[in-house]
């Protein structure tokens, strides 16, 4: 009987000689892959929605497991070392590769529910997952609410979340490299005011009147990063200042009320919906332009996706979504992801 082959030569350089015969939990991965993208742990802790003691604890344990140390940790800051940096590449593999598989076996049973954020009720994404739902009625596409597409993201990755629409040149790029986008619409761009605000009696909003004006855009959410960086390109070189960060209001009463008290107008979209007293005016002066995508997890295969896909192409064509206007303004660094060219 011939003896065994020696496999020590298959072996990745620089990790344990025992790692083929370990079992390596993704987890541990894609918490490595969160630090390594956020370099601080309570960021990351925040993204993967478990306590920042847990997911150190997730480290140290892949570090035992594969024999190297993968962070240098200081009270300042979070440092990939060689063997961090070594592994990232493997670990988004190894991701992808296991959602790629799970996803080619769905198809064994009934399909698994697709989650799809939606964001808020009455915006463009509602429409696109009507539109959807409407063509693939064999396929439950479950309606999901975030407040962001930063935040999204994350539940995306973690596998919580399966589709999201958004800024998507907002989202950091080592996030970006690991979904997939497809462009949907350039939604105009408003602001809401109290009722009684002295711009609020004007048809549309010249970006020049609001010169002075603090406007809320976010800041301090961090699942909304993509948006306050959106209003902070805006606003350069305008006067505008930016609202300081706030605790966020949760349903319309408390919307209200916080308006009523701070009158800070708040910059949204023409689709927003409708709050009590209240108005939403579209910008003008120019035109500014929320670049809006599908976002989903990359290497997902599902009906729902195809479907999701579909009708935001069927939507944009009928409705003109892609089109921007001659005064349209939107960052430079958006106009290659809506060109589909990042």
């Amino acid at each position: 009987m011939p003896a065994p082959a020696d496999r020590s030569s298959d072996r990745s350089p620089g990790f344990s000689s025992g790692l083929p015969h370990r079992h390596l939990d993704p987890r541990l991965l894609r918490g490595f892959l969160v630090v390594a993208e956020e370099l601080h742990f309570t960021r990351a802790a925040t993204r993967l929605y478990v306590a920042q003691q847990a997911l150190s604890r997730d480290i140290r344990r892949l570090e035992r497991e594969l024999g190297a140390e993968l962070f240098v940790r200081t009270t300042r800051q979070v440092t990939p070392t060689a063997d961090g940096e070594r592994l990232v590449p493997y670990a988004r593999r190894v991701l992808e590769a296991q959602d790629a598989l799970l996803s080619a076996f769905a198809g064994d049973g009934p399909e698994r529910p697709l989650l799809v954020d939606v964001n808020s009720p009455g915006l463009v994404s509602g429409r696109v997952l009507d539109r959807a739902r409407a063509l693939a009625p064999d396929c439950e596409l479950m309606a999901r609410f975030e407040s962001g597409l930063t935040g999204a993201a994350g539940e995306i990755l973690a596998g919580r979340l399966d589709a999201s629409f958004g800024r998507f040149a907002g989202l950091d790029p080592a996030v970006r490299a690991r979904l997939e986008q497809q462009p949907v619409r350039y939604e105009p761009m408003a602001v809401v005011l109290p009722e009684d605000h002295h711009l609020a009696g004007l048809d549309a909003v010249p970006l020049e009147a609001l010169a002075g004006e603090t406007v809320y855009a976010g800041a301090g959410n961090p699942r909304t990063r993509e948006w306050t960086d959106l209003a902070l390109h805006l606003f350069e070189g305008r006067g505008i200042a930016l609202a300081p960060p706030a605790p966020l209001a949760v349903g319309a009463d408390e919307f209200r009320r916080v308006m009523a008290k701070k009158r800070n107008p708040v910059l949204a979209v023409v689709d927003f919906p409708a709050l009590p007293e209240t108005v939403r005016k579209p910008l003008v002066g120019p035109v500014p332009l929320s670049p809006v995508s599908l976002v989903w997890r990359k290497g997902l295969v599902h009906s729902g996706i195809d479907a999701l896909r579909r009708a935001a192409g069927e939507l944009a064509a009928e409705e003109g979504w892609l089109r921007r206007p001659a005064d349209g303004w939107i960052p430079a660094s958006d106009e290659l992801v809506m060109a589909g060219q990042d």
